[in-house]
């Protein structure tokens, strides 16, 4: 695919470069998830499991149950999917609760909750209409409020943050129509004027662009004398002259979302209003997104609850063959599969918001785990739920109420989670980005070898730094606690979870030894070995899971509440997870991946484009992908700000 005329033409190692520089370098704290990568089962990073303040924990009770009530009361589902629209009522009732506000610090009229309770609210506004939930998320997790929270001056908090607590929507803009996970080709400009910057381009997929107040606006600002240059991130009035919403968007799921396109036509942005300095654009929105994407979980959690609560309810009172459902095994292993699934969701999205607001431990990867594992895992639970609703799953709630039935969105929801698998980074993405992450200890002291650009001294001294680092590490893995028959007996109880947490222990060990060899056998090679990296970052995911998944039993043991049935739950969680995992290990070695990218290469050169004979293609005309050059806009404005 060739660029358009203004898209700058970057080569494949350009755009790694650029990706590279963006990632945050050093690892000033521990991680729980990186150790497990490397073969090291760092359980005393999360357990005993950590807990909110009490302080924290009663004034994100109170909004709990402040948003319950308006959930209950005021959110019409239906409406919002057949109107394809949030009402502004709605939207003005969730300013009016502070809703806008849930992540921003009380001295700015926020309600300053800990991200623990923001994805306790999240999972539940969410679950009373995903396009909310979404909203919400849009505007705290990645819009304005976060960049400014991490990396604003302190005039820029003072001037924005109370807006965005009570009044103003916001929203981030990245993406454009040629421009998706590769960055390094990002065509919006924003030339230097003075005190302002000319902002010129088109960005697409705008989540909140439509009725939104304030943007992030990511845009590469030239190198000139006195200016550094690069993608920089900048706080943006939607009102400004020359910006145009051009389109609304329209999807299969979220149908409320107000996404758009958005034209840059000579807009002029105050330099005070650019966050942080010129070419730290991206790194600003990777660090954003180290906790943002914990909000897409959160979601997941609170539909994997409502798939749970439907199966159950529906299971119950479904009978074939003369007793209900459920208690067929075809059906009720879909209904274990669902309740121990929504356990150990929620037991990593727990964990993790509860690590971040503790801010002892480095959650970068905790955090894209748990958007990966959620994002796939909420599908996969919402698809059972259809099939177990049968026919019915099929149908929409609309057409049920009219025949006389419970209005079930079961279709619904499978068609609102579908996005997840994509927004904020999509699967494929978040393996790379995670494997990335995983192999960055050998990256730092092999990296030089694999670096063709090296020199033969460079090279050298990686081959003596690598002979140490291997040296010490490498005997570590070959025995640990996990085999030792009497390891983490303090979660031996009516139910003993221990065997588990020793199998993620030797797992993590050979985890790392695969990574290890893989390196050593493709080298240089490495990164393009997707599907091998894929299945080494599934295998982290389940064993993280796993682990939060124990965590949380003992904790819920421990203080009371439910348990027994945690730990039945958990148990339950892992014997399914240790199934995947040792599929996972055999796909390592033993798959398809060879034959594949020769059987794309014939697809590709029309090698078997006879096998496409005998259909009617029914898409329109059009090009692949629209043309993004600078300019006037040509069509309506369909901005619409709700106040």
């Amino acid at each position: 695919m060739s660029a358009t005329p203004h898209q700058p033409t970057v080569t494949e190692r350009e755009a790694r470069q650029v990706a590279e520089a963006a990632r945050e370098q050093d690892w000033r704290k521990p991680s729980f998830a990186k150790e497990l990568f490397l073969g090291r089962f760092r359980l005393d990073l999360i357990h005993p499991h950590p807990m909110p303040a009490d302080e924290a924990a009663q004034r994100g009770e109170e909004f709990l149950a402040k948003l319950r009530d308006f959930c209950e009361t005021k959110i019409d589902s239906a409406r919002i999917e057949r109107e394809a629209q949030i009402p502004d009522e709605t939207i003005d009732g969730l300013k009016d609760i502070g809703a806008f506000g849930m992540k921003i610090d009380t001295k700015y009229g926020g309600l300053g909750l800990t991200q623990v309770y923001y994805n306790k609210a999240l999972a539940m506004v969410g679950s009373a209409s995903p396009a909310i939930g979404a909203l919400l998320s849009a505007h705290q997790s990645i819009g304005v409020p976060q960049p400014l929270k991490l990396f604003g001056t302190q005039e820029q908090k003072e001037t924005f943050l109370p807006r965005c607590a009570r009044t103003d929507i916001s929203a981030f803009l990245l993406t454009e129509p040629d421009v998706g996970s590769d960055p390094a080709r990002l065509a919006t400009s924003a030339v230097p004027d003075g005190d302002d910057y000319i902002v010129d381009g088109v960005k697409l997929w705008t989540t909140n662009g439509v009725v939104a107040d304030l943007l992030v606006v990511m845009a590469r600002v030239p190198k000139s004398e006195g200016h550094k240059g690069g993608i920089t991130a900048f706080v943006v009035e939607a009102g400004s002259e020359g910006i145009t919403v051009e389109n609304r968007n329209a999807f299969m799921g979220l149908r409320g979302l107000e996404n758009g396109v958005t034209r840059f036509h000579r807009v002029r942005v105050p330099a005070v209003n650019r966050i942080g300095p010129e070419g730290a654009g991206l790194k600003i929105a990777l660090t954003t997104l180290n906790t943002g994407r914990l909000s897409l979980p959160a979601m997941c959690v609170g539909a994997g609850k409502w798939c749970l609560k439907i199966a159950r309810e529906w299971s119950a009172a479904r009978e074939q063959w003369g007793k209900p459902v459920a208690f067929h095994e075809a059906v009720g292993a879909k209904i274990s599969f669902i309740a121990a699934t929504t356990f150990a969701l929620e037991a990593v999205l727990d964990l993790s918001s509860q690590m971040a607001d503790e801010d002892r431990n480095d959650i970068r990867i905790e955090a894209a785990l748990a958007k990966l594992y959620g994002s796939e895992m909420a599908w996969l639970m919402a698809d059972e739920l259809v099939q177990i609703r049968g026919g019915r799953g099929f149908e929409t709630a609309e057409s049920l109420a009219a025949r006389g039935e419970r209005a079930v969105p079961a279709e619904q929801i499978l068609r609102d989670l579908r996005i997840n698998r994509i927004f904020e980074g999509s699967t494929e993405i978040m393996h790379l980005l995670i494997a990335r992450e995983a192999v960055d200890a050998h990256l730092s002291v092999a990296g030089d070898l694999i670096d063709p650009d090296k020199t033969l001294s460079d090279k050298a001294k990686a081959g003596a730094n690598a002979g140490v680092f291997y040296a010490k590490w490498l005997p570590k893995l070959v025995a640990g606690p996990g085999q030792l028959p009497r390891s983490y007996g303090d979660f031996r109880h009516q139910v003993d979870l221990s065997p588990h947490l020793r199998y993620v222990e030797r797992s993590a060990r050979k985890l790392a030894r695969s990574t290890f060899y893989a390196m050593s056998r493709w080298q240089g090679r490495m990164e393009t070995k997707q599907g091998f990296l894929g299945r080494i970052v599934d295998i982290g995911a389940e064993l993280f899971a796993m682990s939060a998944a124990c965590v949380r039993a003992e904790h819920l043991r421990t203080t009371g509440e439910h348990g027994r049935e945690a730990y039945q739950l958990a148990d339950a969680f892992c014997r399914q997870s240790r199934i995947r995992v040792d599929e996972l290990f055999d796909r390592l070695w033993t798959n398809t991946d060879d034959l594949d990218r020769k059987v794309v290469k014939g697809v590709l050169s029309g090698t078997y484009e006879w096998l496409e004979q005998g259909v009617i293609d029914p898409s329109g005309e059009g090009p692949w992908i629209a043309d993004a050059t600078p300019g006037p806009s040509r069509r309506e404005n369909v901005h619409r700000p709700i106040r």
